[in-house]
């Protein structure tokens, strides 16, 4: 018998069943019980059926790699019931331009007709990894004001 495509019950249904209570939730009472999730295929780490990646059949995910460059997952949708075979890992060398990550991970998630809802999410991701990844400026000395100015102008 040939697998099938379509998954023996609907996304709707589990994400109903697991959405108070899975492996990726993070429940925070302080900040007023806000919810975010540890999914890698969740683009904006919330907690919602639409970013929801071990959930829904279409999810990307994005990752820092090594030497600064960004590694870009997909959920294939053939391979739903087999979960070591149902992503497809990309990774962009830190060498490219991130313009160039942009388009390419725009063109991957929207062009195809993939899941184009989460285009602004995913370039948004892989700009937040770019810069994570930067080495942060060093702070200029600051410059002696007023009073302070006018006694070390005097002194010199």
């Amino acid at each position: 018998m040939a697998p099938t495509s379509s998954p023996l019950v609907s996304a709707d249904l589990v994400w109903e069943i697991v959405r108070s209570n899975n492996a990726y939730l993070v429940k925070r009472k302080e900040s007023g019980g806000i919810q975010f999730s540890r999914d890698p295929l969740n683009l904006t780490n919330k907690h919602a059926r639409k970013y929801a990646g071990f959930v829904n059949d279409k999810a990307v995910g994005v990752q820092p790699a090594e030497k600064g460059g960004v590694k870009v997952i997909s959920k294939k949708e053939s391979a739903v019931q087999q979960p070591a075979k149902s992503t497809n890992e990309v990774t962009h060398r830190g060498g490219q331009s991130t313009r160039k990550i942009y388009k390419i991970v725009a063109s991957q998630t929207a062009k195809s007709g993939y899941r184009p809802d989460l285009r602004e999410a995913a370039v948004a991701r892989v700009s937040a990894v770019r810069k994570s990844q930067k080495d942060p400026k060093p702070t200029p000395e600051s410059k002696p004001r007023g009073a302070k100015a006018k006694k070390i102008a005097a002194a010199s």
